[in-house]
């Protein structure tokens, strides 16, 4: 069973939520909180998976109740203003939802926390690949990213790392871009294996990535619209 907390300091906004997570099969709202003093308290006594936080709210802001724990949960924002987002991520938020939130988002983003709790698999064609004079078959829920060098790409995946003789461009065109994304001019990465998100770099199997000024605005833009 899935164990929600919902903190938000408006009822309308708790009803919602509480309303999808019921609708959801192994999910159960273990609490509701008005206010993020209270939510802490609980966070603190108790064991919680997904939390969906409000980011305004009187005495304690989502994101300083974020800043406060020492063990988080996968955290969903939820608030009317869209410019939070690049903080919430910067805190190692797990995805952000605008109000008014619809159900078809609000499922789409509990799809994303299914996926990296029970690990990726999309159920993809794979892609084949040249490795020197052997094609390999490569699942695409196997890969976490691409590393573009001078004549050649490198291919991380949980098989290992290998060189194919490609260019990026050709690469992206190969890849479904609901599943990858070019962050960089040398880095194509899997959105499902992200574990972060900072203002100008991702997360993957412990590396920093950057985050390319020319890619950046279109990166963030797909994560906010997914």
């Amino acid at each position: 069973m899935v164990k929600c907390v919902i903190i938000d300091d408006e009822l309308p906004a708790r009803s919602l939520l509480a309303n999808f997570v019921q609708q959801l099969p192994d999910f159960e709202v273990v609490a509701s909180k008005d206010n993020a003093l209270d939510g802490f308290v609980y966070l603190q006594q108790n064991n919680v998976d997904l939390l969906f936080l409000d980011v305004q709210m009187p005495q304690m802001t989502g994101l300083e109740l974020v800043k406060s724990l020492s063990k988080k949960p996968h955290i969903i924002l939820t608030t009317a203003f869209r410019e939070y987002a690049v903080d919430g991520f910067d805190l190692g938020v797990f995805d952000y939802l605008v109000k008014p939130i619809s159900q078809e988002r609000f499922l789409k983003s509990v799809d994303r926390f299914l996926q990296q709790k029970e690990g990726y698999n999309g159920g993809l064609e794979p892609v084949l690949l040249k490795i020197g004079k052997e094609t390999r078959k490569f699942k695409l829920e196997s890969i976490y990213y691409f590393e573009g060098l001078k004549d050649y790409i490198k291919v991380y995946s949980k098989e290992g790392v290998f060189v194919i003789y490609e260019r990026m461009g050709a690469m992206e065109m190969m890849l479904p871009s609901d599943h990858f994304c070019r962050i960089h001019k040398s880095y194509i990465v899997s959105k499902h294996h992200i574990t972060h998100r900072g203002t100008n770099y991702v997360t993957i199997q412990g590396l920093h990535i950057p985050i390319g000024r020319t890619y950046r605005q279109e990166f963030m833009d797909k994560i906010l619209k997914n």
